[in-house]
């Protein structure tokens, strides 16, 4: 396979990864199996364009769930409700910008 077609693939497979962080919004569970697949798939993309995607993506998984844990917790005593809503939008946003950057073939969280 030539080296073109790999990072079309790689490519289709990032796709896939933020489509399955985007459906957790519907099944809650597919963004673990959205890192799990970054993780497995890390190695295959280092040095390409497309490891700013994978590494956005791990980093966005687990900022949501440190900050979603925290969020849950604190909802007790109703502080958590806004860090929740502001967590959610964040989600959107980085979920959003990364996958815009990948369909316009670019890197993403780098500074222009």
């Amino acid at each position: 396979m030539s080296e073109v077609q790999e990072i079309d693939k790689l490519k289709q497979l990032t796709m896939v990864v933020y489509i399955l962080h985007a459906a957790s919004f519907l099944l809650g569970f597919t963004s673990i199996i959205a890192v799990v697949i970054n993780y497995i798939k890390r190695d295959e993309v280092r040095g390409t364009w497309l490891e700013s995607h994978f590494n956005w993506q791990i980093k966005t998984f687990w900022i949501m769930l440190i900050v979603g844990f925290v969020g849950f917790l604190l909802s007790f005593v109703l502080i958590g409700i806004p860090i929740l809503i502001g967590l959610t939008i964040w989600y959107i946003y980085r979920i959003v910008k990364g996958f815009l950057a990948l369909n316009d073939g670019k890197p993403v969280g780098l500074p222009a």
